[in-house]
């Protein structure tokens, strides 16, 4: 499932909208997917192209200095985990007073093999939250981690890491496309 976040930035749904019919089986599903489609994307990043530093004319970076595969991993699997482990405390009965969040340095990140081995790792993490979540989840225990997305449940949160994740999906296809032109 591709989440429309467009949509809600524009205003044409809101986020409940569009995440309304997502079950907690289908969190699983779509981290997998996720996942799996990161994967594909980086499949044959070498070495040097993990560290390779991008043009991005959205950067916030001067000089629209883009980020490397990296640091774009570091980060999406650092929110998709942050994500997953609210979501499971949610989902246990227990509102989370702060974001519970650890970056992977990206600089430490210097082979094709690491930035593997961190996506396999963030996968792993994932699943172990979606494992904690009880039979019953608390489905009405409700976080505002992003005021103009309004409140919502577990699945809610969860569902946050997975759209952030997708949404840079077409980053690392134009990393990899840049870096493979060097």
């Amino acid at each position: 499932m591709k989440l429309d976040m467009e949509a809600v930035f524009t205003g044409k749904a809101s986020y409940a909208d569009i995440i309304r019919d997502v079950k907690q089986s289908d969190l699983r599903v779509f981290t997998s997917e996720l996942f799996d489609e990161i994967e594909s994307i980086i499949a044959g990043a070498t070495d040097a192209q993990v560290t390779f530093v991008s043009h991005d004319p959205a950067a916030r970076e001067p000089g629209e200095q883009g980020w490397p595969i990296s640091h774009a991993i570091a980060h999406l699997t650092a929110s998709m985990e942050s994500a997953a482990v609210g979501a499971a405390m949610m989902a246990r009965g227990v509102s989370p007073k702060e974001r519970l969040s650890y970056e992977t340095p990206w600089e430490t990140l210097q082979q094709a093999d690491q930035v593997r081995a961190r996506l396999k790792e963030s996968r792993r993490m994932c699943e172990a939250f979606l494992n904690a979540w009880p039979d019953q989840p608390h489905l009405d225990v409700m976080a505002t981690p992003i005021p103009p997305l309004g409140p919502m449940n577990a699945i809610g949160v969860y569902m946050l890491g997975i759209g952030h994740g997708q949404s840079h999906l077409p980053q690392l296809h134009e990393i990899m496309r840049q870096s493979s032109a060097v």
